[in-house]
């Protein structure tokens, strides 16, 4: 699965920074087959997706479902196999490490990458001379809304 995004044009970082995204929702099986929340606060956009994959021990899931682990202590967590690639793999550990350590850096590097994944598809001339799309952070977007009330 992650060689699409190769196809699509995104390098390890950008690929390991898109798979942030799982630090929201779930799955449901009768949508994907797979079950299951990735992190304890699947509303909340952190870097815990990260800290989880790298802190938690993964067990295959027995089950009667595809292919996912789920967290040892709780069995309550889920990841997939191309989740648990982000540990596996040489050259997206370092990343996963440090999305996990610098959630800062998460959201730098998410903002740019989902800007480049939505505008796949679109006219580049849709976009010429103008800057990438930066998604704020949490607390920016609090700050802002603050300052409407």
């Amino acid at each position: 699965m992650l060689t699409q995004f190769y196809k699509m044009g995104f390098n390890d970082q950008e690929i390991v920074a898109l798979s942030g995204a799982h630090a929201l929702g779930r799955c449901h099986r009768d949508r994907s087959g797979f079950d299951g929340p990735w992190s304890f606060s699947p509303t909340s956009f952190t870097n815990a997706y990260y800290q989880l994959l790298l802190d938690e021990k993964w067990n295959l899931r027995k089950w009667e479902g595809p292919i996912q682990y789920e967290d040892s202590k709780t069995k309550s967590l889920m990841m997939l196999m191309t989740d648990m690639a982000l540990t596996e793999d040489k050259k997206f550990r370092p990343w996963t490490e440090k999305y996990a350590k610098d959630e800062d850096a998460f959201f730098k590097d998410f903002s740019k990458v989902f800007s480049k994944l939505i505008e796949l598809g679109v006219p580049e001339s849709h976009f010429a001379g103008k800057k990438p799309m930066l998604l704020p952070t949490v607390s920016d977007w609090e700050a802002q809304q603050e300052k409407k009330q």
